[in-house]
């Protein structure tokens, strides 16, 4: 009689959580493009859905940013934006998130000649009603594209400020090699007197040289992937001492291949410095997976126990811009789930 094979461990329920590194853009499911493509009459470069799922395949950032962008070009009424930030929602909620910071690329739109209106109208519609309908409460935080001329970011940052119950912040987002945080430190500057939080992508391709400039040059309250901060120590004993939030997004750096292998991930190196990593989807439609997915797929790469998922989830909640009574709230619901 043949011994039996040991029974995989069973996949972590889903626990409340805040998603605080997601694109909007890059929820965009190849279904949805294809159908808002047919309703706005733009022509897609693939004729089947199978070629289409086939692209999402990189071999670096510059290779997704390639296609993440064409795929924008089916988004062009308010209506769109809000059938999108719905169908994340939906999702989104069904994965435990009960709050989401939500990334979207304004100049990406208003190149193609979208304006600003279309798009906080469509996003603004989906988030009004989103803790009615999902149970999720949503804000934006308006990103700049680090490979734009640094005076368009400049320029948005005004145009932000007619939307304060929508956009609670900024963003730096878009390849990072060969273009340094320093180049937006005046829009940084300008969104910080008018109020709004500041965040921004670095150590992801970048050195974690990166990560110092966006915290002293921009004022960045949080870093986005961050991964490489490793890398210096002297760089994660000031994110320790001073619980400057990682916003870490494992499927997404694998896909792109900034780490070889999920089991290579630094997400439970990072915990055991005392860093205050998160987890979170990032291109979910791109890189496989909504945020439960990232924590089920890196909780069995890594071996995290409940306690460091929980530890995760308690950290997103922290390391929100939410009023410290609804991080109370959310917290206290997180330590009732058993």
């Amino acid at each position: 009689m043949s011994p039996e094979k040991p029974q995989a461990a069973p996949a972590p329920e889903p626990l409340p959580t805040a998603e605080l590194h997601l694109h909007i853009e890059g929820t965009l499911e190849p279904e949805l493009a294809f159908a808002l493509a047919a309703r706005n009459g733009e022509r897609l470069r693939y004729a089947e859905l199978g070629d289409l799922r086939r692209a999402y395949a990189f071999g670096d950032l510059q290779s997704f940013l390639d296609l993440y962008y064409e795929l924008t070009a089916v988004l062009q009424r308010a209506e769109d934006f809000t059938d999108l930030a719905e169908a994340y929602l939906a999702r989104a909620a069904a994965q435990g998130v009960v709050h989401a910071e939500v990334f979207v690329d304004p100049q990406a739109h208003l190149a193609r000649g979208v304006p600003l209106e279309v798009v906080m109208e469509g996003l603004g519609t989906a988030f009004a009603s989103a803790e009615q309908r999902h149970g999720i409460s949503a804000r934006l935080i308006a990103c700049f594209l680090r490979d734009r001329d640094p005076a368009e970011a400049e320029a948005l940052v005004p145009r932000l400020l007619r939307y304060p119950d929508l956009v609670i912040g900024v963003g730096l987002d878009s390849a990072e090699v060969g273009r340094p945080p320093e180049l937006f430190e005046r829009a940084f500057a300008m969104a910080a007197d008018a109020g709004l939080h500041r965040v921004a992508h670095a150590g992801e391709e970048g050195p974690p040289a990166y990560v110092w400039t966006a915290l002293d040059r921009l004022g960045a309250e949080r870093i986005d992937h961050g991964i490489r901060s490793l890398e210096d120590a002297g760089l994660v004993a000031r994110l320790r001492d001073e619980r400057v939030p990682l916003t870490v997004c494992p499927l997404s750096n694998v896909a792109l291949c900034c780490v070889d292998d999920l089991a290579h991930h630094p997400l439970r190196r990072m915990l055991a410095a005392g860093l205050v990593a998160t987890v979170n989807s990032d291109d979910p439609a791109y890189f496989g997976g909504y945020l439960h997915d990232n924590v089920a797929a890196v909780s069995a790469a890594l071996g995290l126990t409940d306690g460091e998922r929980r530890t995760l989830a308690g950290n997103s909640f922290r390391a929100s811009f939410l009023p410290e009574a609804d991080k109370q709230r959310h917290l206290a619901a997180l330590s009732a789930t058993t």
